[in-house]
């Protein structure tokens, strides 16, 4: 399969390129860097990238921004960046990647065990999480040449660590990109795929 790989720098995203390597051709989307370059935040950027890298089996997303901060200190711009890169970024690449992709392939996205399993400092991550689980049910309703899925990560070993968290409750960014391989592979659509059920 040919299949684009968003995000494909960051942590998950190398462990699922590590997964896919040998085994089909990947097309790796970074904001810098990469075979393609693409602004999630920015329509126009990835309207280019999608014209650039053609017809798809398979587009998968492991990127999306949004930022940690107590409900009360986080500003209007957090809110905005949460809306329009992590949400409207991958709402998007549906929207307009749909016609590139091949019949019979995949969209995968990603939004994340907070959509469920929220704590204090994560609400603007929490509401894109889940806006982005709804528009995954409806929008494979009236996509049925293709599927498509969202797989929700529990925090990452790597960041955990990065971050100076403590990682024993975390899964690593390997076993976390099995999840979007069962994506890419099962016949699922319209589900998110919560990564602890597919360790």
């Amino acid at each position: 399969m040919k299949i684009l790989l968003v995000g494909a720098s960051g942590t998950i995203g190398k462990a699922i390129a590590a997964h896919l390597e040998g085994k089909h051709e990947v097309v790796s989307a970074n904001h810098k860097g990469g075979d393609v370059q693409v602004d999630l935040g920015n329509l126009e950027s990835i309207k280019a990238m999608l014209a650039e890298v053609g017809k798809v089996d398979a587009i998968i997303s492991a990127a999306g921004v949004a930022a940690f901060g107590p409900l009360a200190e986080q500003s209007d711009a957090d809110y905005a960046l949460a809306l329009e890169n992590k949400l409207m970024g991958q709402v998007n690449l549906v929207r307009y990647g749909a016609e590139y992709v091949n019949d019979g392939g995949s969209i995968s996205l990603t939004s994340g065990v907070l959509s469920r399993q929220p704590f204090p400092g994560t609400a603007s991550i929490t509401m894109v999480n889940g806006a982005l689980e709804s528009f995954v049910k409806a929008a494979a309703m009236e996509l049925p040449q293709l599927r498509i899925n969202a797989v929700a990560p529990v925090f990452v070993k790597e960041t955990m660590e990065m971050m100076g968290m403590d990682s024993s409750q975390g899964v690593s960014a390997l076993d976390t990109a099995k999840a979007y391989i069962a994506a890419l592979e099962g016949q699922m659509s319209g589900e998110t795929l919560d990564v602890p059920d597919y360790l």
